[in-house]
């Protein structure tokens, strides 16, 4: 059985089991088993390179920005607007085949803008260019989640899952627990608050799914079992992530009104050449 078989199995394990307290330590042991093997997943087939033809770009400028979405949502010409660079735009999806770098200039600072191929939904278990796409999107300090305003929020929920699933965590800080390796010692668990997600043999059965048999663990927040699991693996990545609703010329202004005052948003019209924020 291959790696995404055996995630799916797991899946479809956690969602036939009822969560209550007497399943939590059973549901974090299987949270855990499915990190590793995302995990696994991501690491590049022996021989091979981690990037693809068109993706090895190096960073250049003070901030690197990683356009991320569907195909045929305005990724490539938002790039040429933003920056003069020419990419490919066409009707038809999947358009953009490699890495677009281009360079916004604003004041005195250079920002470097990537036109990435649009990613589809089971990205993060290799679909389509999805490994390659994320990966760049990893070494980005921001990424800009470039949406279809005419369609459903799902988009918005895939990707973030997708991108969720290959360890980036969109607009989040990283959990405060201290967590240390040892050589010797047993595990040594304290908080400094009441925990109300995890207790004291939840982090032992998920410490031993990692063999992980001396370390020293300290809540400093009532962190979840996903939290204390992220920072165990330790290979996550905590971005800032702009959502940018293109297309706005072909919905309501109801419609436009309600995304242009949700978080982290902005609403545009390529074709019009608008873009409209609210501050939050």
């Amino acid at each position: 059985m291959g790696i995404v078989e055996r995630i799916k199995e797991i899946e479809f394990e956690m969602a036939r089991t009822q969560k209550n307290k007497a399943t939590e330590y059973h549901l974090g042991q299987l949270k855990a088993k499915i990190a590793k093997l995302r995990t696994q997943l991501l690491e590049p087939p022996k021989g091979a390179s981690q990037a693809g033809d068109g993706f090895e770009v190096t960073k250049f400028g003070h901030g690197r920005v990683a356009l991320i979405g569907f195909p045929s949502v305005g990724k490539s010409t938002l790039l040429t607007l933003l920056t003069g660079t020419q990419s490919e735009a066409a009707a038809y999806e999947f358009t953009t085949l490699t890495c677009i770098p281009g360079i916004i200039h604003y004041n005195d600072a250079k920002i470097q803008l990537l036109d990435l191929p649009g990613i589809i939904e089971g990205a993060s278990e290799g679909k389509g260019r999805g490994r390659q796409v994320i990966a760049v999107a990893k070494s980005s300090d921001v990424v800009l989640m470039v949406l279809d305003a005419s369609k459903s929020e799902g988009h918005r929920q895939i990707l973030t899952r997708e991108l969720e699933a290959v360890g980036l965590r969109l607009n989040k800080r990283p959990p405060q627990i201290y967590f240390k390796r040892k050589k010797t010692g047993g595990i040594s668990f304290n908080s400094t608050l009441q925990l109300t997600h995890v207790d004291e043999k939840l982090c032992y059965q998920i410490l031993h799914e990692y063999k992980i048999h001396n370390a020293e663990v300290l809540f400093r927040e009532d962190a979840t079992v996903d939290d204390l699991i992220d920072v165990i693996e330790g290979n996550r990545k905590y971005i800032k992530c702009v959502y940018v609703y293109n297309k706005i010329d072909v919905v309501g202004i109801d419609d436009v009104d309600h995304l242009a005052r949700q978080p982290n948003s902005i609403v545009i019209s390529c074709n019009l050449q608008v873009i409209t924020c609210f501050r939050h």
